[in-house]
């Protein structure tokens, strides 16, 4: 029997964000998802429809990457890494315990998007992708 092992920040924000099917269906879904895990602040956040395609896509680029039981659906991957292509984000310069790529938008909800692709990328240097299961 394996011992389970603990996900970093980063890997448990990327399982709840990929565990968000169905839970992801509209812009109100989005700003509680963003609100919850601290992504966003308090109060009204302006979501269009094009943030919640941007969310969705991503979303479903990073399951099609984790899901390990079928052939990877190569569209889903390249429409999320069209939104990670959009995201604006910075190299922290001083060595950090947490993601070392910081948001460099102003948007709020781009801004949240722009954290869940750092804690992607913390994933990935780690190897802790590996370990996540949908």
């Amino acid at each position: 029997m394996s011992t389970p092992t603990k996900h970093s920040t980063a890997a448990a924000l990327i399982a709840d964000f990929v565990s968000t099917d169905g839970h992801l269906t509209d812009r109100a879904d989005l700003a509680r998802f963003l609100r919850a895990h601290r992504l966003a602040t308090e109060g009204a956040i302006p979501i269009t429809l094009a943030d919640l395609d941007e969310a969705i896509a991503l979303r479903d680029g990073i399951r099609a990457v984790l899901d390990r039981r079928a052939e990877p659906d190569q569209e889903a991957i390249a429409r999320g890494q069209k939104v990670l292509d959009g995201l604006r984000v910075t190299v922290r310069l001083q060595p950090a315990a947490g993601p070392h790529l910081a948001p460099a938008v102003v948007d709020e909800v781009r801004r949240g998007l722009a954290r869940i692709a750092g804690a992607w990328a913390w994933v990935l240097a780690t190897g802790e992708w590996r370990h996540l299961r949908l």
